[in-house]
């Protein structure tokens, strides 16, 4: 009995398929195409992440699952993928940030983070007896004067973006950005933008419990998360701005 073309080659990450592909780094890149949507987007005066932590249970404790982490006082990241090993990632990005400080005498810069953080991660698409990440990473920072935005994946691939998105609603956000990003936009604004996309990424349905927004500000080089009260304040901004759209929706679902 003749084996199937590609059967068998996706039993070690070391071994490539007859058209160049190494399917477990797919497979991985799928476990963050079902993961949490996280955004996140440049400003003139810093950079804003946004991710939505779509709780399945109103017996969760919201503020108990974490997507937005602090690495460095000037670098924060988000997460879409398999948590454990997005916390594992972040431990190392931390680890990181210290050993530039005590070896340098100054903090790490938001691409050479990036850089090593891939470069772990793509050690482990090359040898025998583990497993890529499956997760992915959006790094935000400020360097000098200048904010920074990386996309990590899991094959050790990166990207700098001026608005990007990763995890089940990427396709929908993009479309967002797309049209409406500009490069001369302000924090406040990138914050709504990002709220703009995330109400049309999830059916006119925004929950201030279920998001986290972290933002790093060139004024100040600081990475903060903004708290609950907050986070409701644009949620509402954008209702009042889609009323007539929800009382709409309402309507037909009552009609139902």
């Amino acid at each position: 009995m003749q084996m199937a073309p590609q059967m068998g080659y996706d039993r070690a990450i070391t071994v490539f398929s007859p058209d160049g592909r190494i399917f477990q780094v797919e497979y991985a890149r799928e476990a963050v195409k079902r993961g949490t949507t996280a955004a996140g987007i440049k400003a003139r005066d810093g950079v804003v992440l946004l991710v939505d932590k779509r709780i399945t249970s109103h017996l969760i404790e919201a503020e108990s699952i974490e997507k937005i982490f602090q690495i460095d006082e000037h670098i924060g990241v988000a997460t879409s993928g398999l948590v454990a090993d997005a916390r594992a990632l972040v431990d190392r990005a931390r680890v990181e940030a210290q050993v530039n400080v005590v070896s340098y005498d100054e903090p790490i810069s938001v691409d050479v983070l990036s850089k090593k953080i891939c470069d772990h991660k793509q050690t482990y698409t090359q040898y025998g007896g583990v497993r890529p990440y499956g997760t992915a990473l959006l790094i935000a920072g400020v360097d000098g004067s200048i904010p920074k935005l990386f996309e990590t994946d899991p094959s050790g691939a990166m990207l700098e973006y001026k608005a990007t998105a990763i995890g089940a609603g990427r396709n929908a956000f993009m479309e967002v950005f797309e049209e409406q990003y500009k490069e001369d936009m302000n924090l406040d604004e990138a914050i709504m933008l990002g709220m703009e996309a995330l109400y049309n990424a999830s059916d006119m349905k925004l929950d201030a419990s279920t998001l986290e927004v972290g933002v790093v500000k060139v004024e100040d080089k600081m990475f903060t998360k903004y708290s609950s009260q907050q986070v409701e304040s644009y949620v509402e901004r954008i209702l009042e701005n889609h009323k007539d759209e929800t009382e709409d929706a309402e309507d037909e679902e009552a009609e139902k």
